[in-house]
């Protein structure tokens, strides 16, 4: 008899017994749901760990994990190999000192380089008015002349320096421009000074830095009182500077403009003020495409727009947005644009203006003149070059400053994505050796795409009968299950043709790998110059050949022109017809000279129109990189009156034997330097070589046809009783006869005994060297006595 129990207020329980009884089934059901739901996911669960138990344990997945170790180690090696260069440690290739700046920006790595020119249109860079700083230094000296690297090595830690104005007071330049700060990431205004024509500059330090991001310092003159509008458009406003205590102390003025314009000058033309600058603010506002006009009875303001503002709402790669400060040239005003179609600041551009009034404007494009450089990334301005300011001093000259980069912007990310590609196709590769090989049995488990085989309930099983989409899966997956049985009986491991296509198929999975890390590793692939206390230089390279080794030179010629720090190249020409300076892929002057004679003593021959001081003398067949080069350019800079080469070897013995360069290793020491890859004073070289002390020397190089290189040596030796060579040791080095065939000295015994004949002869005539030797690491090991 079940309990009655009376209800509340009077009434009967029939309620109460009703809602307990209905309260008590909805408790037993959603506790079996939730029971029934525990035990689902549960075996689910089991599921899924059963199915990564076999597959962690699986021979596919074995072979997967070991094979992406192997390439990961073949990768490594390669990092360890051609990016840190531990072979590398004990030699003089420390040549440059890494400070907190310049550090790799996605902005791009931007210096600034110095032209001269008669006019606008006829600008040359510094390197072709061969200005030098004195006795000392190498000459001429080269762009960039101010990098990230001349403001973080005084202090100021920089990733990249540009948009530069000059400002001239009578003999001195000071030059404005923007650095991106290493610490903050934010650009501030530095500023530097030079007193020799922007030969050289001091760095001064910061001038402006606000708690925004500052570029494009134009920098004027207005009533005796010097004022400086940077762009400020991260602020929202165009704001002008005052100067308190010129050049690095300056006050706000005042805010021109209420709107976030970039890249802004002010020009007095026609008895108005005028200001140019880009909103890219506005809806539909083309970036970089876009071009604004204010004008005003002073540059103080207040500003009225234009009547056809915008002046341009185009395309970027049109030259819209400025590029600099506009000039003024035979009377004609000319605006200097960016053209950023390819990428952000690709070159400038010229505009001559024809008609600038309150109600209309008119422009055309005119060339520059100026000549871009073809060397690539090894080039500072190889990439792009996007800012032009170019005035004319009081001689009538024309000086002008431009920045440029070797990169396009954005060029970490891109790394960063075919790097990632590079290791994704590596995963690819190593899934196609396991299927060859046949410990891949299918790409994707079979119990991946499969229903789920635990307990269902109907309404689950309704939800999967109806998922058309799992079904298509399925048949997907088993279709790509059948490429492994496909691909292995068409490819079968066991001949020799598969054992070709497994290899290559390897050797391909290398590769990808390689190219990913020299994607993450390698930086952005520039073989830089190395600046000598914060200044760059160039050199003539010559080398010596004839027609037989025509196929070599062609191939040296091409190679040897991108390098940075090549001016020239000059081809003593010794036998045969010369081909011409057109046939040879150069991006630098070519220029050929014909011997009336074939002697090796041309090599050294007086040449008066080689323009730089340094000279690398390097034989038509030797092919190594240009960072060494550079590295090696670098070293001589630091001993202008040294031998400095790639080639050791060591004289000693009684009687005076030539040995080759293993013997030098196997002693830690050389005393000669052989000049078929090394650097030397052009003054110093050929005058020693061509004086009458050595005329006996030419005689018998003439005579053997051979150890001009041993005489030069000696002449050094004999000149000087401190170290006469250096040596710099090469990452790498091809000697390219040996794949054509025509070496000159084909048959090395007679060629060492020749060359041991030269030794006895030249030490009766001129002493012997083998007294004095030098270690590796550049330490004096003493005489032999």
């Amino acid at each position: 008899m079940g309990v009655y129990e009376a209800g509340v207020n009077g009434t009967d329980g029939t309620a109460t017994a009703t809602t307990c009884s209905c309260w008590n089934t909805s408790m037993r059901c959603w506790c079996r749901w939730r029971w029934e739901n525990h035990q689902q996911q549960q075996q689910q669960h089991n599921v899924l760990r059963q199915r990564l138990v076999s597959l962690v344990f699986s021979s596919g997945f074995t072979f997967f994990l070991g094979y992406l170790v192997l390439y990961g180690s073949i990768g490594m090696f390669y990092a360890w190999l051609m990016f840190s260069k531990p072979y590398l440690r004990s030699t003089n290739a420390g040549v440059g000192l890494k400070s907190l700046g310049c550090q790799e920006d996605n902005e791009g790595s931007w210096s600034i380089g110095v032209f001269y020119g008669d006019s606008p249109f006829s600008l040359k860079p510094i390197e072709a008015m061969n200005e030098w700083r004195d006795e000392g230094a190498a000459w001429p000296i080269a762009n960039p002349v101010v990098t990230c690297a001349s403001l973080s090595d005084a202090g100021f830690p920089s990733n990249f320096v540009a948009d530069p104005f000059l400002y001239v007071q009578g003999d001195t330049l000071f030059l404005f421009y923007e650095t991106k700060n290493s610490i903050t990431s934010q650009g501030d205004i530095g500023v530097a000074k030079s007193i020799d024509k922007g030969a050289t500059w001091q760095q001064l330090g910061i001038a402006l830095d606000e708690d925004w991001h500052l570029s494009y310092p134009y920098v004027f003159n207005y009533l005796g009182q010097i004022y400086m509008m940077p762009e400020s458009s991260q602020k929202g406003e165009l704001r002008l500077y005052r100067a308190l205590n010129f050049p690095l102390q300056w006050t706000l003025d005042k805010v021109l403009i209420k709107n976030p314009l970039v890249d802004s000058f002010i020009i007095n033309r026609a008895g108005e003020y005028w200001l140019f600058g880009s909103d890219h603010s506005g809806v539909g506002t083309r970036k970089n495409g876009q071009l604004e006009i204010w004008y005003s009875s002073s540059p103080l303001g207040p500003w009225k727009p234009h009547k056809k503002n915008p002046i341009y709402n185009v395309d970027k790669s049109v030259g819209a947005r400025n590029g600099g400060r506009p000039f003024v040239y035979d009377g004609n005003l000319y605006r200097v644009g960016q053209d950023c179609g390819e990428t952000y600041g690709r070159r400038v551009r010229i505009f001559k203006v024809e008609v600038l009034t309150k109600d209309d404007y008119k422009e055309v494009e005119v060339p520059l003149g100026f000549e871009e450089s073809n060397k690539g990334p090894n080039a500072w301005n190889g990439a792009r070059y996007h800012h032009l300011d170019v005035q004319q001093l009081s001689s009538g000259k024309w000086i002008a400053v431009m920045d440029g980069d070797r990169v396009p912007s954005g060029d970490p990310v891109h790394r960063f994505i075919l790097g990632s590609a590079s290791f994704a196709a590596v995963t690819v590769v190593v899934v196609v050796l396991g299927v060859l090989l046949g410990a891949v049995k299918c790409i994707i488990p079979l119990n991946w795409c499969a229903h789920f085989s635990g307990k269902r309930n109907n309404a689950l099983l309704g939800r999967e009968r109806l998922n058309l989409f799992s079904s298509k899966v399925r048949r997907f997956c088993s279709r790509l299950n059948r490429v492994p049985l496909s691909v292995r009986g068409k490819i079968k491991p066991n001949t020799w043709a598969g054992k070709l296509v497994l290899a290559v198929i390897f050797a391909v999975g290398i590769a990808l790998m390689c190219a990913g890390v020299k994607y993450f590793y390698g930086g952005n692939g520039a073989e830089e110059a190395y600046p000598l206390n914060g200044s760059y230089s160039q050199f003539t390279l010559l080398t010596m050949t004839y027609d037989a080794r025509l196929w070599n030179l062609k191939m040296y010629v091409r190679h040897y022109s991108r390098c940075s720090s090549v001016k020239e190249i000059i081809v003593v020409w010794n036998k045969g017809i010369p081909p011409r300076s057109s046939d040879l892929d150069s991006t630098v002057p070519v220029r050929i000279r014909v011997e009336d004679q074939n002697s090796l003593n041309n090599r050294f021959k007086k040449d008066p129109m080689i323009k730089t001081r340094a000279v690398l003398e390097l034989d038509d067949d030797i092919m190594m990189s240009c960072d060494d080069i550079e590295r090696g350019f670098n070293v001589w800079r630091q001993h202008p009156d040294r031998i400095v080469g790639f080639y050791p070897r060591l004289v000693r013995g009684s009687p005076l034997k030539y040995r080759d360069e293993k013997y030098a290793r196997r002693h830690e020491s050389y005393n000669m330097i052989l000049t078929g890859a090394a650097f030397i004073d052009r003054t110093l070289a050929f005058e020693r070589y061509w004086s009458s002390e050595a005329k006996a020397g030419r005689e018998l190089v003439d005579r053997y046809f051979n150890c001009e290189d041993v005489l030069l040596n000696y002449l050094y030796a004999n000149a000087s009783s401190s170290q006469t060579v250096e040596y710099v040791r090469p990452t790498w080095v091809i000697d390219t006869s040996k794949f054509t065939g025509v070496a000159i000295s084909k048959n090395t015994n007679v060629h060492y005994e020749i060359r041991s004949n030269c030794l006895l002869k030249f030490s009766d005539i001129y002493g012997s060297i083998a007294g004095r030797k030098w270690e590796f690491n550049g330490r004096k090991d003493g005489w032999d006595l």
